[in-house]
């Protein structure tokens, strides 16, 4: 008996697109997004939401105006970083500035009250303050990774000048911490978080610190940090007020 062995093969055509380019960008969902909403959702959902709404909605800040984080620089990126240069001398600091990530933000404000639970949209992660010391050459490679990610957050005493467009790496053309160009030779003192301390968000620079302060009590993370600073705005009669004014200029 003989057996018959049938190959086949098929081809199939792809067409392939050329993608010219891949932007993103942060939608501030709100009441313009449910303008008609479900009554019988509304009532099922109505005792989970008031005992959600009784943890989240305590309100600890105000905002001049809705806030949302962009690349290269924005008002939220700026305030966040501003943040962690605020809490320092709480832990005996004396920082030159601030770096927060672009990545890590994952909500934006609305004009009027913050609530603790807008508090914990934006930093949802387990993220803790924390103080390192890099060379002012290693500040340089800092800056340069960061014009290479399109800008992060800073504060306020960093300017910076980058090189970038489209797809293309970035390039840092300029910085200034303090009004003053980097020295190579010089200490700097940096706060910021334990996830970018370790070298992430392709800042590797930060693996090459010294003198780490890390605090490790669940008080220290980030999102405590943000609630702290907007209470004590509060406190004090204060408007949050953070504003686009320079800090990355893209070129």
């Amino acid at each position: 008996m003989f057996g018959a062995l049938a190959l086949c093969s098929c081809r199939t055509a792809y067409q392939l697109d050329t993608v010219d380019g891949v932007e993103r960008t942060r939608l501030l969902i709100d009441s313009r997004w449910d303008a008609q909403p479900d009554q019988a959702a509304a009532e099922w959902l109505a005792p989970f939401k008031a005992k959600v709404d009784s943890v989240m909605s305590p309100v600890v800040g105000r905002v001049a105006h809705d806030m949302a984080a962009k690349r290269p620089e924005s008002d939220l990126s700026n305030l966040l970083a501003d943040i962690m240069v605020w809490a320092a001398k709480d832990y005996g600091e004396q920082v030159d500035f601030g770096v927060y990530n672009m990545g890590g933000i994952r909500a934006a404000l609305s004009k009027g009250d913050v609530t603790w639970g807008d508090v914990l949209a934006i930093a949802p992660f387990e993220n803790k303050i924390c103080f390192l010391t890099l060379t002012g050459d290693k500040v340089l490679q800092l800056f340069d990774q960061m014009a290479v990610t399109g800008g992060e957050c800073v504060s306020a005493s960093v300017r910076l000048v980058i090189e970038h467009s489209g797809n293309m790496q970035g390039r840092l053309l300029s910085a200034t911490v303090g009004g003053q160009p980097i020295d190579p030779q010089r200490s700097y003192r940096i706060a910021t978080i334990d996830y970018l301390a370790q070298g992430n968000d392709h800042l590797t620079a930060f693996k090459d610190k010294t003198n780490y302060n890390a605090p490790a009590a669940e008080s220290n993370n980030s999102r405590f940090i943000i609630e702290n600073f907007f209470r004590h705005q509060l406190t004090a009669g204060r408007v949050v007020d953070a504003k686009v004014e320079g800090r990355i200029v893209q070129k």
